[in-house]
Order: C-alpha cells, then sequence, then structure tokens
C-alpha cells in the first residue's frame, strides 16, 4: 500500500526549519518558526517552571490516567485566565495536546453537529488553520482582514465579510497577537465585531495562543471577554505553549461556553465522547506545571513577572529592528512593526526577496514575509539589516 504514496509537501513553516537546522553557516538566523528565542538565540525553561517542576518531582505519587477532559483543577485555571474568574459563565474545559490539539478537537467536534456550516478564517491566517478545518471536512472561506498598502486592519472589509456570512456559520478570531499580521482589532473594532457577529447568528470560534505576550495578560484577553459577555455560545482553543514556554510539553485546551449549566453539561458530553476516539486522555506533566504556578502566589507572581519580560523584549526588538534599517540607510519605512503585538509581523518582503535573504545571508523567513520577532537579537540585529537594507 505506502509504496502508492506520492511525497507530501513539506509544512512551510517546519520545513523551513529543517532547512536551517541543516545550514552550515553559523551566523544563520532563523525568523521563521513560531517559537520565542531570549537574548542568547535559545528558549529558555522559565524558572517559575523549574521550580513547579521540582515541586511535581517531590510530590507526585501517581502516573494513573487523568480523566478524559483532564484535571478539573486544570480547567478552572484555564477559564480564570480566560474570562478573568473561572465561574464568571457556564463553560467547561477540556485539557487538549497544544492549542493546535484544541483546534482539531473542535473541528471533529463542530462537524458532528454543525455538518453544513462554513469555516470563516482571517485573510491571511496561520496555514495550519486551513488543513485542520479543510481534514475535518469542512468547507473553509476567508474574510477580509490585512490591509498590505497600507499595513494595516482592514476593518470595514472585515465587517463587510461578516455581514456576508450565512447564520450558523463558524467565525474563527484570533484573540490576540494576531498571526501572521501581528494586527488586533481595538476595544472598539471589538465590540462592533461582536455585534454584527451576533446579529448574523454565527458561532464565534476563538484560537488564544498567545494571551501575555501583546499587551498584557488582561489586555490581551479584551476582545475574548466582549465577546463572552455577548454571545451565547462560543469555543476557545487556548494554548500554553507561549506564555508559560511549554512548547514540548503540548499544554492546550478547548473550552466551551454556552447560556446555562444544563447546555454546557449537554455540549461537553458529546465534547468528550469526541476526544476519547482521539487521544482518550491528555497528558499530565504541562497541565500539572500549570496548575502549579498559578495556584501558588509566590510563583505565579515570578511567572507573570517572567511573562512581561518575553513581552519586553519582543517590543523592544521591535523598534531595534527599525532604527537599525533606518540608520542602515533603508528607504523603506518600517515603523509600524512597532505598532504590532507578539512574535509576528508581515515584514512586507516579496518571495524573492526572501528567497536572496536565505540563499546568500542564510536568513530563513517564511514565503509570505512574515518574520517571527522573538528570533532576532542584539547579536544578530547588524547583520540582519545589514542584509535586509541590501534585499530592498
Amino acid at each position: 500500500m505506502f509504496e502508492k504514496l506520492e511525497m507530501a509537501p513539506a509544512d512551510p513553516i517546519l520545513g523551513l526549519t529543517e532547512a536551517f537546522n541543516n545550514d552550515c553557516n553559523p551566523a544563520k538566523i532563523n525568523l521563521g518558526v513560531g517559537v520565542y528565542k531570549d537574548e542568547t538565540g535559545i528558549t529558555p525553561v522559565m524558572n517559575s517552571v523549574h521550580k513547579a517542576e521540582q515541586i511535581i518531582l517531590d510530590t507526585e505519587k501517581s502516573k494513573g490516567y487523568l480523566p478524559i477532559p483532564g484535571s478539573p483543577d486544570y480547567g478552572k485555571v484555564v477559564r480564570e485566565l480566560l474570562f478573568g474568574a473561572a465561574d464568571a459563565y457556564p463553560a467547561a474545559t477540556a485539557h487538549t495536546p497544544g492549542g493546535t490539539g484544541a483546534l482539531r478537537v473542535a473541528a471533529q467536534f463542530l462537524k458532528k453537529f454543525y455538518p453544513d456550516a462554513t469555516v470563516w478564517i482571517s485573510d491571511p491566517t496561520w496555514p495550519n488553520h486551513n488543513g485542520i478545518f479543510g481534514d475535518a471536512g469542512f468547507t473553509v472561506d476567508k474574510y477580509t482582514y490585512y490591509n498590505a498598502q497600507e499595513r494595516s486592519l482592514n476593518f470595514e472589509g472585515m465587517l463587510a465579510s461578516i455581514q456576508n456570512m450565512a447564520a450558523g456559520d463558524i467565525i474563527l478570531l484570533h484573540a490576540c497577537c494576531h498571526n501572521p499580521s501581528g494586527i488586533d482589532p481595538t476595544t472598539e473594532q471589538w465590540k462592533q465585531i461582536t455585534q454584527v457577529v451576533n446579529e448574523k447568528k454565527l458561532l464565534p470560534l476563538v484560537d488564544f495562543a498567545y494571551q501575555g505576550l501583546g499587551r498584557g495578560l488582561d489586555e490581551d484577553a479584551e476582545g475574548l471577554r466582549i465577546l463572552a459577555a455577548a454571545v451565547d455560545e462560543m469555543v476557545i482553543c487556548s494554548s500554553f505553549s507561549k506564555n508559560f514556554g511549554l512548547y514540548r510539553e503540548r499544554v492546550g485546551a478547548i473550552t466551551l461556553k454556552g447560556g446555562s449549566k444544563e447546555i454546557i453539561d449537554k455540549a461537553f458530553s458529546n465534547l468528550k465522547t469526541i476526544i476519547r476516539r482521539i487521544y482518550s486522555n491528555p497528558p499530565s506533566h504541562g497541565g500539572a506545571i500549570v496548575v502549579t504556578i498559578m495556584n501558588d502566589a509566590a510563583l505565579r507572581a515570578e511567572w507573570e513577572k517572567e511573562v512581561a519580560q518575553i513581552r519586553d523584549r519582543i517590543a523592544e526588538m521591535r523598534t531595534l529592528f527599525v532604527d537599525t534599517l533606518k540608520a542602515k540607510g533603508a528607504q523603506q519605512d518600517f515603523s509600524f512593526l512597532t505598532t504590532q503585538y507578539g512574535m509576528f509581523s508581515f515584514s512586507g518582503l516579496n518571495p524573492e526577496q526572501v528567497k536572496t535573504l536565505k540563499e546568500k545571508h542564510s536568513i530563513y523567513i517564511v514565503g509570505s514575509g512574515r518574520i517571527n520577532v522573538a528570533g532576532m537579537t542584539r547579536a544578530n540585529m547588524d547583520a540582519l539589516c545589514t542584509a535586509v537594507a541590501e534585499v530592498l
């Protein structure tokens, strides 16, 4: 059977990392994959995480299975971070293998009960959104989001796109730090989005992967909380890969919010059936780290400080990149980068420029021109900006 298969195309982002790893140039720079790097160029383990793991090591007494949705304490912590209080709404949470696992579970769940819905994703979006919902059997369409000329949110186009959606359709929204543009709606724009979503009777599916990396832990949840206060039902897929640095632990969650406890209990029972048939039970370790930190006042304070340091470093790299390019004589204005949030931005570099940066300078950027700002450091900034200025 296998010999009849054709080679599948490499993932456009993970395949770029593979090429980077095979590059022998000691000065190579990876601005592709969405992983936070510190000033030394590594993905660090947070001090709060180290301490939590030691506590778990000293106190863990069993390796037995977790329940299908994971630890109840974990679900409570997730909802507290999402809504500001764990019991703010009738809601239930399942621990999933990463944010991608949460999206896949959501896709299976929604396809079973809303098979004729169209899933609407922003143009552009994280490329895996297309595959996850397409493989689940959904029709996937795009709504207007990015104004390439002005490097800003095309808000009027976004609202017009939402107005064209059909009742019962699913709209996938990025809660903050939009991937790949780094451009988020304002508070007032979130209110208008919510109003139209309600009027059109759409189901919001919120992808929340970067809480804390934009403006702050509560500030980054603002759009989600505006939605939650106004809509009867929503699905939230969240991740602790970035804000806890738990990439390899695969710590994610899917949360259902409904109009009553009875409604949520019924919906969640069906969600658990979906999970049972995919992976049965979630892994324990990463979720236990999150719970340990969030339930210890000292560890939580230390973690919040570490998240702020990550956020500040990313903002600092944005400013330094813009200033260094200007000093190198670049005529193109990159100041738009300083008004965006999170690890990603559209640089405006075209595919030919991206190709030249890779082949001539060993600088790896996604073909669309999306850059991971967190891959920049003070040490590599001069070489990076010299190369970018050269290809402009």
